[in-house]
């Protein structure tokens, strides 16, 4: 006892409740982790029951037992538990992702336990760091290749979870909205910055690495800050326009800076034009703003518009090149010009982001990232990657940096957009659960995705719901048909059609009309341009008076602008079907949003279907400045992805009773004297499956060797857009999109049987990883991944 009475115990007992008043999430929650415990806490600050936290079990993807071809996806990939019962097979986007069960996305059924700490075999994420446990209730940190499940949330209430008042919308969030114009002028009442990241985006790395829990019996160690004010550089390389951006933790406190000040002006601008200068011997003589007004005299080629050259139908068949684009100059492939713009862009970046920041930047390990349009293929990304690395982008940074090439990145543009207009809670009053539909509308092309809103804040977090769609419907299309227009005006007066007063025409009509022009309202108006030819100034019957020429605003509404923005708002009408649920908000972006008559006509369209519909002030640079933010959070803000397109193999199976019926005259006996069908595909993912970013999808497959020096398997990866399943390749359109050569000698079953006389069968696993935009290849032995595949991508 003691002098005043009390017991050891009763003393014990007091000196740890004042502990947990004083501060009963801190210190004292800490001791109970040590012990492997976490506590929940009663509303007035006691701690309740602790609950044993049990040792991090990592997910191990596996394929349902009794699968059919086409339908492997991982299994409990939508979660278990807790977090709901695994879907069948055949699950997909539309059935799957519904109010209240969004947080399920990415969750995989947790099959193997392993201790803190250990290295997972096979699995390791993106930062190089192990998996780390799956988080608790009221945990949100990052975890395996991509991230933490994200945490359940509430179904909306009827009527589509609006605040009150959310009648009163109106499209516009300031009726003095800056329009972006064709050469961006920077917007004076941001000064270029975004929202400070501190709170919401930086913190959240080291905190998701400080909130994991030590084992039983062990010491918890220090949050470890991986990549604390590490840069991030992003790139968004535009059809029309291109902007560099950048950040870090430790520069203007986490806030995003944008490159204003280009070569060639004065101004501040927030984009430049992608467009380069080329002499007669393929020099570049300017970029940018130089070389946009520069004269094009004789010897000299002006490139502008390359980016569409890497469109997915153009690759295929180069004949599919749409003709009215400018041509690019002798001896040039699109990648030598995309080479050229990124590099001339790439070496003014550094120099600038050096002067702003004041000291040397460490420009050579800083993460850099490129975004691409939506409705590229892996093809795509694959040449823009390689000219982006051989425009020095990014590079090893010192001896033994092998891994330098995995500092570039890239994601898709509506991807980058959301997450930037996801923060901007003012403009779609948005809450978790409800969904929104990013449109966004640039120069080559016009991406739309889908995302639902499952964290806000520094607990941002969006999950794709639709596969993600895009067409080259973007403004440029706009000066090709005014070219046209004018063509056709003046086809009687060829003084006016010289490729210096088209261009004349053009500039004239982008720098005015084209995106202040509101449609119906002005069709008696007339629109004048002035000729750059001083002769001929005269043909009323055309429109030309004293050396302009004047065109009736019903004639631009039909021939120009109604052809194209009707082509926007059926791709919008098809991604609505394709999402079968409500869209709670539409925000446009990019640099097309600023037009007026698209905005209207989209708000006439749609406004009674969608409650939101919004543009930010800073359209034009969404992408940008949400690929850097991206950058800066460190871990996946996007969790999931709605997978575009099938991925198949063509394959030989054994043959089946259904074959024998179908296709009898693929069967072939081979030598090992088993029935084979040939022209069988085989699903390794789905159209419309939903995957975690950076999952690995996987699917067991054998190869029968005659001997020993047959070690070469060999498979080509298609792609397809056909909804329905197929069995063989017949059956509808596939697209040849790689080959896939995998060296089996180093397995261990080649090894074993490798010496004996007679034929043998090697059993492996080949998967699939899938991020937003890139595809790689994995080889598999037992669960555990043994080699990487570079894929050989077809012309």
């Amino acid at each position: 006892m003691s002098c005043c009475g009390e017991s050891r115990g009763d003393a014990e007992k007091k000196e740890r409740l004042q502990k947990q008043q004083q501060n009963p999430q801190g210190q004292y929650q800490q001791q109970q982790q040590q012990q492997g415990q976490f506590l929940q806490y009663n509303p007035n600050g006691t701690p309740m029951q602790p609950i044993t936290q049990q040792p991090g079990m990592h997910p191990q993807p596996t394929m349902y037992p009794g699968s059919t071809p086409g339908s492997y996806q991982q299994q409990g990939q939508f979660g278990a538990g807790s977090f709901g019962q695994n879907p069948p097979p055949s699950a997909t986007a539309s059935q799957f992702a519904q109010p209240g069960t969004v947080s399920q996305f990415g969750v995989a059924n947790q099959q193997q336990q392993q201790p803190f700490g250990q290295p997972h075999q096979g699995h390791m994420s993106m930062y190089g760091a192990p998996p780390q446990p799956p988080p608790t209730a009221h945990q949100h940190h990052a975890s395996g290749s991509w991230g933490g499940p994200p945490q359940p949330q509430p179904t909306p209430p009827v009527g589509g979870g609006y605040p009150q008042g959310s009648g009163t919308y109106t499209p516009l969030l300031d009726p003095n909205i800056i329009r972006p114009s064709p050469v961006h002028l920077q917007d004076a009442r941001t000064n270029s910055t975004s929202p400070t990241l501190a709170n919401s985006m930086n913190s959240a790395w080291p905190n998701s690495i400080s909130s994991t829990i030590a084992p039983p019996g062990t010491t918890p160690q220090p949050p470890l800050n991986i990549d604390e004010g590490k840069l991030s550089i992003s790139i968004d390389f535009g059809t029309t326009f291109s902007g560099v951006a950048y950040g870090s933790s430790r520069i203007n406190s986490g806030r995003i800076q944008q490159i204003l000040q280009w070569p060639g002006s004065f101004e501040t601008f927030r984009k430049i034009p992608t467009c380069l200068l080329y002499d007669e011997q393929g020099r570049v003589l300017a970029w940018g703003l130089q070389a946009k007004n520069a004269n094009v005299g004789p010897g000299l080629y002006k490139c502008e518009w390359f980016k569409l050259f890497l469109e997915p139908k153009v690759l295929r068949n180069e004949s599919d090149i749409d003709p009215r684009l400018p041509r690019l100059p002798p001896g040039k492939r699109p990648i030598d010009v995309i080479v050229d713009f990124l590099s001339s862009l790439w070496e003014y970046a550094k120099e600038q982001i050096t002067r702003e920041i004041g000291t040397v930047a460490d420009l050579n390990s800083a993460d850099v990232w490129f975004t691409v349009p939506a409705a590229w293929d892996a093809k795509g990304c694959n040449i823009m990657r390689d000219a982006a690395i051989a425009a020095g982008l990014v590079q090893s940074a010192r001896a033994g940096d092998r891994n330098w090439r995995d500092r570039l990145r890239i994601i898709t543009e509506p991807e980058a957009a959301a997450v930037h207009c996801a923060n901007l809670t003012n403009l779609h009053h948005l809450k978790p659960a409800q969904s929104f539909m990013i449109c966004d509308a640039g120069g080559g092309t016009v991406d739309l995705a889908v995302y639902r809103l499952i964290g806000e804040l520094q607990n941002l977090e969006i999950a794709e719901i639709c596969a993600r769609s895009g067409a080259n419907c973007g403004s440029i299309f706009l000066d090709l048909r005014f070219r046209e227009l004018v063509r056709t005006l003046l086809a009687e007066h060829p003084a006016h059609l010289d490729s210096a007063s088209l261009a004349y025409f053009m500039h004239s009509f982008s720098e005015t009309d084209k995106l202040s022009y509101e449609g119906e309202s002005q069709d008696d108006t007339m629109f004048h341009f002035t000729c750059f030819n001083v002769e001929d100034p005269d043909d009323p019957s055309v429109g030309l008076s004293n050396g302009q020429l004047s065109i009736p605003g019903n004639l631009l509404r039909r021939e120009v602008f109604d052809p194209v923005i009707n082509e926007v708002l059926q791709l919008i009408e098809d991604q609505l079907r394709r999402t079968e649920q409500m869209v709670d908000a539409l925000l446009l972006v990019g640099g097309f949003s600023g037009s007026e008559y698209l905005f209207k006509r989209v708000d006439e369209r749609f406004g009674s279907r969608i409650k939101v519909i919004a543009r930010p002030s800073d359209a034009d640079t969404a992408t940008l400045r949400g690929a850097a933010a991206y950058g800066l959070a460190r871990r996946p803000l996007v969790s999931s992805i709605v997978v575009p397109r099938a991925y198949i193999m063509r394959v030989k199976l054994p043959a089946e009773q259904e074959d024998y019926m179908k296709r009898p005259a693929y069967i072939q006996i081979n030598q090992a004297g088993t029935a084979i069908c040939e022209n069988r595909l085989k699903y390794l993912v789905q159209k419309g499956a939903i995957v975690r970013k950076g999952q690995t999808i996987r699917a067991p497959f054998c190869k029968f060797s005659a001997n020993a020096s047959d070690r070469l398997f060999v498979a080509v990866l298609y792609t397809s857009e056909v909804d329905k399943e197929m069995r063989y390749t017949d059956e509808g359109e596939t697209i040849e999109l790689c080959k896939w050569t995998v060296d089996l000698g180093t397995l261990p079953p080649f090894q074993q049987y490798a010496q004996s006389q007679q034929g043998f069968y090697t059993e492996f696993e080949l998967g699939l990883e899938l991020d937003s935009a890139e595809v790689r290849g994995v080889v598999l032995y037992n669960g555990v991944e043994v080699g990487r595949v570079v894929f050989d991508f077809l012309s």
